[in-house]
């Protein structure tokens, strides 16, 4: 399969892209554990169904976590590998990302958990990571950008 867009090829891409990248990297030197942060944006690449991501931040995560937790992101709810502020974590970004779903958005319980085990910068890191999960998944799907290829720490 061939995307549709080749961003690194576009002027206007580019200009974009260098301002998100900025942003993505500001989230990822926040205090937000890094495992945190992984997982987030595999579960909400999983809701998207962005082959792109999922492949990114697999490889990613990768050198930090075991495949058994990688596996179970898409069934958090029934596995006992995460601990409760991922769960936590999880949970928010599945409340945030399925906005359009009918799902009522966040709700003050998924929000109250969330603030249970995060301090208000990791929180502002955490939502800030699951909104440009969300963007970036759809930049990705929406140009059927492949997935298989990435290297770990291709854009960093």
């Amino acid at each position: 399969m061939d995307a549709r867009l080749n961003f690194f090829a576009s002027a206007i891409a580019g200009k974009a892209l260098k301002h998100v990248m900025a942003a993505g990297q500001a989230v990822k030197d926040s205090p937000l554990p890094t495992a945190t942060q992984e997982l987030v944006a595999l579960r909400v690449s999983q809701i998207n169904g962005c082959a792109f991501c999922i492949d990114m931040h697999t490889k990613d995560a990768a050198a930090g976590e075991t495949s058994v937790r990688l596996h179970l992101v898409a069934a958090w709810r029934e596995a006992t590998v995460f601990t409760e502020a991922e769960r936590a974590a999880l949970e928010l970004a599945e409340a945030g990302t399925r906005i359009a779903d009918g799902a009522g958005g966040v709700d003050d319980a998924v929000w109250a958990s969330a603030a249970k085990h995060y301090d208000e910068e990791q929180l502002t890191a955490l939502v800030m990571m699951i909104s440009f999960m969300n963007m970036a998944n759809r930049l990705n799907v929406i140009s059927q950008q492949p997935a298989g290829s990435y290297e770990p720490g291709q854009f960093h």
